[in-house]
């Protein structure tokens, strides 16, 4: 499994497995404790797995944690997604640098997302299937959600979103939520 650093986020890797593939299909190994204690990560963090389908043009985002904040494996397990990770840790050296990848079921890449950082994304396919390894229990009353389209983000979001939640739909913006976060 190759490993790479993010350069726009301290502290964010992308885990690349190198997929079998033959006449059947695919196989391909898409957590390796290894590989992820490589780069100096705990891999029996991570506490809680959870999987969301969307179709075409779905938005997911931007969605943070307030408190300690939440770390992530994200992986598109079918389909095609575009990913992005802004950084909303104050003291990190990459404050408010932006990432962007498409992750796909063919290439079963995992995005590292360290706590403290804004995730979000738009499914690119009829149907994208996204898997999560989070490492701390979900507490609804932590959310944090931040506007897609917020300007001070400029996030080049591939298709017009065609769908999302009221809270994706209702979210503040990122000046605002920074402000509430100083409060």
């Amino acid at each position: 499994m190759k490993v790479t650093e993010v350069p726009a986020v301290a502290g964010a890797f992308l885990f690349e497995p190198a997929p079998y593939t033959d006449e059947r299909g695919f196989f391909c190994r898409t957590f390796d404790a290894d590989a992820v204690r490589s780069v100096g990560l705990d891999p029996h963090a991570f506490v809680q797995d959870s999987v969301s389908r969307s179709v075409r043009g779905v938005l997911r985002g931007m969605h943070l944690r307030s408190g300690a904040g939440e770390a992530k494996l994200v992986r598109c397990s079918y389909g095609r997604i575009f990913d992005v990770v802004v950084d909303l840790r104050p003291d990190s050296p990459t404050y408010l640098g932006r990432a962007f990848f498409e992750l796909s079921g063919e290439t079963q890449a995992t995005l590292y997302i360290p706590a403290g950082c804004a995730h979000g994304f738009q499914a690119l396919t009829d149907t994208a299937d996204t898997s999560y390894r989070i490492d701390r229990p979900h507490d609804p009353a932590e959310d944090v959600t931040i506007a897609f389209d917020d300007p001070g983000l400029a996030i080049p979001w591939p298709l017009p979103a065609v769908s999302m939640s009221q809270r994706d739909r209702e979210a503040p913006s990122l000046a605002d939520v920074l402000k509430n976060r100083e409060s």
